[in-house]
Order: structure tokens, then sequence, then C-alpha cells
């Protein structure tokens, strides 16, 4: 038999995009001690820190999703690009983030901004497409619902722990970009200095929602018109 439907029956106008996509979780919970967040931290884009508590906004993201099937209390996990283009307006929501950082990170984006859709927890992880977030920081309803997979007894709906975002299909990437050739650049521009040097996806290499910089998202970009190295 194949394993059970994520799938639950038409939902409510409003609600299509939100019961169908549900994000990889590859944050630990040591993560979220280490780093030391409080679940109830607010701080607002006007303060001149994010939520994520950065000195300066970032504008370009990464952001990981699984594209192969991984069953999770019934429910299959994988959302790859294609199950983004097959939504309706290629858009659906990004819930499930459990980890304090990645969240502030989702309540820092802003409509218009533009994040790689990439591949996680697979045979080939690494960036695929380019999508954009069409709808700012919204509470996820999942951390409500007790069959979903990311159901969270703690959070309560009058002060509710987790947010998410709606992102949209820009375009697919001209080549895949493997993880493992973004690595042989991080280790390059550690030691001899680029744009890669610092980037989120080594040096905090779980986050499942990452920000990126202007420079490293411009260099990356570069990759899809070069010969894999």
């Amino acid at each position: 038999m194949p394993p059970k439907s994520r799938k639950r029956g038409k939902p409510k106008k409003g609600e299509r995009a939100a019961k169908r996509a549900k994000k990889v979780q590859i944050d630990t919970a040591e993560e979220q001690i280490a780093e030391g967040l409080d679940s109830n931290e607010k701080t607002t884009k006007s303060s001149g820190k994010g939520a994520s508590g950065t000195k300066e906004a970032f504008s370009f993201w990464l952001m990981k999703s699984e594209p192969e099937s991984r069953i999770e209390n019934g429910v299959d996990m994988k959302f790859g690009v294609e199950d983004l283009k097959a939504e309706p307006n290629q858009t659906a929501c990004w819930d499930g983030v459990r980890n304090y950082q990645a969240r502030n990170f989702m309540r820092d984006m802003m409509v218009g901004q533009l994040a790689f859709f990439y591949h996680s927890n697979c045979k080939e992880p690494g960036i695929a497409a380019i999508v954009k977030i069409v709808k700012e920081s919204y509470v996820d309803h999942t951390q409500f619902e007790k069959k979903e997979p990311h159901y969270d007894c703690t959070s309560k709906k009058e002060n509710p722990k987790w947010s998410m975002v709606d992102v949209q299909f820009v375009r697919m990437l001209k080549r895949f970009i493997p993880l493992a050739e973004m690595k042989k650049y991080h280790q390059e521009h550690k030691t001899q200095g680029g744009p890669l040097k610092n980037v989120a996806l080594f040096t905090k290499a779980r986050l499942s929602v990452q920000p990126l910089t202007k420079g490293e998202f411009d260099f990356i970009s570069t990759l899809e018109d070069k010969k894999p190295i």
C-alpha cells in the first residue's frame, strides 16, 4: 500500500496552501537551547534589528525542504520544488518550522524578497530553484493541530510560538547546484577570501531557514552558468 497521504480532504477557502505544505524539520532541540533564544522574544523591523536579533536586515534567503518521501506520524513530509509548482498559483505556506532562530528569520522576511529553494535530506542535496516571499509572517496553524507532525502542546492560541510565510515559485535554476560544489567554494573562500567564506549553509548548517547576504546570493546565482567543479 502507498503511504498515508498528508492531504486530508479539501481545505476551506484560504487554507488550501496551508494544508498542503509540510516542511522539513532538521533543527534539533539542542540547537534551540544553544541559540539561547526566547520563544516569546518580540522585536520589530523598525527597531534597527530584525526579529532574529541581527544588526542589519537580510534581503535574501535559503529555505530547505525535502523532495523525497519520509513518513512522520502517518504524514508524508515530501515537498520538493515540483510540489510547489503543482500548487495553485505555484504558491504555498512554509509551515512546520520549530527552531526559534529559523522562525525569527522568517519574521524578518518581506514581500518580494528572493530565496533559494534547497532540496534537503535527500540523495543529492542542493539548490534547485528560486522562490519569492509573497506573504509576510503569520501564525502557523499546524502548531495547534494534534494530528500534525509538528503539533506543539506548549503553544497557546493567545500567544502562539510559531510563524510561517508564503512563498511562490519564480524559476528553476539553469542547473541544479549541489551542496558538494558549494562546499568546495566555501573551503576555498575561507582560506583565500570570497563571498562564501561565512555562508550560513556551512556555519549554521542545520537551520532550515537561513539568511544570505547579497554577495552570497549573487555568487551562488553565477554558478548556474558555470560548469560544475
